[in-house]
């Protein structure tokens, strides 16, 4: 098949002796690379008219200062063509989403970019961030692209005018404040994060193929520098204001902070947001490895205070402010000593698509982003080094292992719609940290299911339940063995069953695997059940409000009798669909009252009878800097107590 394939290959392309073109693409003539396809050229490329470089699988391009990539008309050498057409990077099932397709890919090494004149069209078709009015988060990684052709190319008139949802915004980190893109202004920095608004749906990126043209990056010139993220002054609990008059409390988010309280400290700050560069997969679970570690391979990075990386951002909400907050993204953590990956470890960033980067300090790192690309969709393992096209092999296994249990929320129709994470090892602190420069831990926030702060000797620490929840939660696998985590589902009438997803060092175990490495494993116990051992794709078929999980067998659980110790799971949590507190209730709860106070003692909302199935929205003057106390007391008298700081 492969001898048949390249024939083909022979027939569509010829090849040059000249330094500066190897693959030359003529007119009429069909190049195509399959899925799973691997093309090498050691030198330049060339199309010429109507020829075609159909790319279904990888083409990799290493030439050398002087080699070209060019696409041209007529004969002899040629005039430009700038139109695209030429070299097509395809989504393999064009009626899918690049999540659900395997697509096309582009490899440029060694080349300047003043020789890379050549047109590549992307097909672009990806999920939507949001709906009605959002912003669209994307990569650009095309060379001096006037982000003005975005209109003709997506099927939507972009503008000037800010917060209309119809303007392009880019993320300055340093200033953390999205600025205003001049739309007539050639693209140069590779790494830029775009924001594309989109104002009542007018931008439909999922349910139709687009094309984007332009000039692929050359290899970067060197690593991005990362340091003074967010070096600005906040304010008072984020109150102070960007050049554009917004507060920073309406739209900075930092996922890896306990609580929005903690402005005064590293909330909002050392966070970077890019874009990838490059038309490959760029992998960044490996990020943080020195050279080298446990055995494993460096691929050059060795960012020292990596804490985590958001990727894929989820639902991008449009609140009344015209602030935009993400909600449901996914979200790694790397162990401080190890910086192996916990959580959403794939971290494999498409072409096009984007991410954040929190570190645990200022202390100034470097981010290459050439040796991150990689032509895989599954991100490399601990013992292979860096190489666009290294295999996914095992990871070494060693003593000290982080382990971690993923419970994956499923609808009725068996769809995922909701997860969190309880991670284990000899290192991780149980219970609430105080301290950046260890915890994985990454707050829930708006989540429907999520995990409470841990007890030192199990269950709810009372002392947090009203503040925060987890999407990431760790424990010491020693002194916390045997001992409950509470997994909570606020929406048991979306979430009816749990699928579990374990891993050792961020390698999943085979299917139905229990004992992990050290001869233990996790266990599961709803509230109205008895205790069982939770196995890789096992599935827990009844999502009850309450569930207890373990790593290691519990010696002193009651089996088969309901927990009546839980202390109230009612939370008041920033939402920003609402661009305001909600209060979201114990899934116990039927009824609430519900007051609210400023620091002088005035009652400035008082609700009786409130349903308490679903949020109620604390409707406080968003322009108002004040602090609250929160009073709500169920129709079976519990009290809670909080303070939202404005």
């Amino acid at each position: 098949m492969r001898k048949s394939l390249f024939a083909i290959g022979l027939l569509a392309i010829s090849y040059s002796v000249q330094a500066q073109i190897l693959c030359h693409v003529d007119t009429n003539a069909n190049m195509y690379v399959s899925e799973g396809t691997l093309v090498y050229s050691g030198g330049g490329v060339q199309t010429r008219d109507n020829g075609i470089l159909d790319v279904h699988g990888n083409v990799m391009i290493a030439g050398v200062t002087g080699d070209v990539i060019k696409t041209i008309s007529g004969a002899g050498a040629g005039s430009p063509k700038t139109n695209g057409g030429n070299i097509i990077l395809r989504l393999n099932t064009p009626g899918n989403t690049d999540d659900a397709s395997t697509y096309g890919q582009l490899y440029v090494n060694g080349l300047s970019q003043t020789d890379i004149t050549g047109i590549v069209s992307k097909e672009f078709r990806t999920k939507k961030h949001g709906t009605g009015n959002y912003y669209q988060q994307v990569g650009m990684p095309f060379f001096g692209k006037a982000l003005s052709t975005l209109s003709t190319e997506l099927g939507k008139t972009f503008g000037t005018v800010r917060r209309s949802r119809n303007e392009i915004l880019t993320m300055n980190n340093l200033a953390a404040v999205a600025d205003f893109t001049d739309l007539s202004v050639p693209t140069s920095d590779p790494s830029g994060y775009f924001m594309l608004g989109s104002s009542n749906d007018n931008l439909d990126v999922s349910s139709a193929m687009h094309t984007i043209n332009g000039r692929p990056y050359a290899t970067l010139a060197a690593p991005v520098t990362l340091q003074n993220g967010g070096n600005v002054n906040f304010g008072t609990n984020g109150n102070a204001t960007n050049g554009y008059n917004e507060r920073y409390n309406t739209y900075l988010q930092d996922q890896f902070e306990s609580s929005a309280s903690l402005w005064l400290n590293s909330y909002g700050k050392n966070i970077y947001q890019f874009g990838n560069p490059f038309l490959t997969n760029i992998d960044l679970s490996r990020i943080g490895y020195p050279e080298p570690v446990s055995g494993g391979v460096s691929d050059g990075n060795n960012i020292s205070n990596i804490w985590g990386v958001r990727y894929d951002p989820g639902t991008v909400v449009v609140g009344s402010q015209g602030n935009a907050y993400s909600t449901g993204a996914l979200i790694t953590t790397y162990d401080a000593t190890t910086k192996i990956p916990v959580g959403d470890v794939s971290v494999m960033i498409k072409p096009m698509q984007t991410f954040v980067l929190k570190l645990r300090s200022n202390v100034p790192q470097t981010l290459d982003f050439n040796t991150l690309r990689r032509f895989k969709s599954v991100s490399r393992a601990e013992t292979v080094g860096y190489d666009v096209n290294a295999a996914r092999n095992g990871a070494k296994v060693t003593e000290g292992t982080i382990k971690q249990l993923g419970v994956i929320g499923l609808d009725a129709s068996g769809k995922e719609i909701a997860r969190t994470y309880y991670v284990v090892s000899p290192s991780a602190v149980t219970g609430h940290q105080t301290s950046v420069a260890t915890t994985v831990q990454a707050t829930a926030g708006s989540n429907i299911i999520g995990t409470f702060e841990e007890a030192l000797n199990g269950g709810y620490d009372t002392n947090y339940t009203g503040q925060y929840w987890l999407y990431i939660n760790e424990a010491n696998e020693n002194n916390f063995k045997g001992k409950n985590v509470k997994l909570v589902n606020y929406d048991t009438g979306k979430v009816k069953s749990y699928k579990f997803e374990i891993r050792e060092n961020g390698e999943l175990v085979p299917a139905g695997t229990h004992l992990l490495s050290a001869g233990v494993g996790f266990y599961y116990k709803a509230s109205n059940g008895t205790l069982q051992p939770a196995t890789q794709d096992g599935i827990a078929p009844n999502a009850v409000a309450s569930y207890d999980l373990y790593y290691g067998e519990p010696s002193n659980v009651v089996l088969g009798t309901k927990d009546t110790t839980a202390p109230s799971r009612t939370l008041v949590v920033y939402n920003p669909a609402v661009s305001n507190y909600i209060v979201r209730f114990d899934p116990n709860w039927k009824k609430a009252d519900i007051e609210v106070y400023d620091m002088s003692g005035k009652l400035v909302i008082s609700k009786k009878a409130v349903d308490a199935s679903r949020d109620f929205v604390i409707e406080l003057d968003g322009a108002v800097k004040n602090s609250y106390v929160v009073k709500i007391v169920s129709d079976k008298g519990e009290t809670v107590n909080t303070k939202i700081l404005k």
